[in-house]
């Protein structure tokens, strides 16, 4: 059923992750830039901003996780805020092995459904705090449904720090 101004209902949903706005998959990727803004207007975000962007990536992998390297890089980057103290130097670890290029297949198995809350969930936070916390909910919601990926990111993580290890 087309409204008004000729779109149907389903254009307002985003096709990757579920979100209904205004104009789908572009509207939802005005909410990200929005988000974006936010963080890049205050340093407070700044220890909350990969997150953020690996979050979007994972529950976007069709225009963000093309490849096996950029999904290397966004799944493992995932990995390393939720389940590790050392995220930062993780991530600077994985980002130097990704520049060797190595040879990363992206697996055709990845999930159709990529967790229940989207990026509308932050929008509303009223602080840095609630922001930080509602990110951090968002991301962990993600993680789960990519369950089946979790220890394919924690080989890559394992792989890339024992070749870091080599060069030292």
């Amino acid at each position: 059923m087309m409204n008004d101004k000729g779109k149907t209902a389903s254009d307002d949903v985003c096709e990757s992750c579920g979100e209904v706005v205004t104009d789908g998959k572009a509207g939802c990727l005005k909410l990200f830039e929005a988000i974006l803004a936010r963080e890049f207007s205050d340093y407070r975000y700044g220890k909350i901003h990969r997150l953020t962007v690996d979050a979007y990536a994972l529950q976007h992998p069709d225009a963000y996780m093309r490849s096996g390297k950029s999904f290397a890089a966004h799944l493992t980057g995932m990995c390393a805020a939720l389940e590790r103290e050392d995220a930062f130097s993780v991530n600077q670890i994985v980002q130097r092995w990704l520049s060797t290029n190595p040879q990363i297949d992206k697996p055709a198995d990845i999930p159709k459904q990529r967790g229940s809350l989207t990026i509308s969930f932050i929008l509303n936070a009223e602080d840095t705090e609630e922001h930080i916390k509602r990110v951090r909910e968002w991301a962990q919601n993600i993680w789960a449904a990519w369950s089946e990926q979790q220890d394919l990111a924690r080989r890559l993580i394992t792989e890339a720090t024992a070749q870091s290890k080599r060069f030292q």
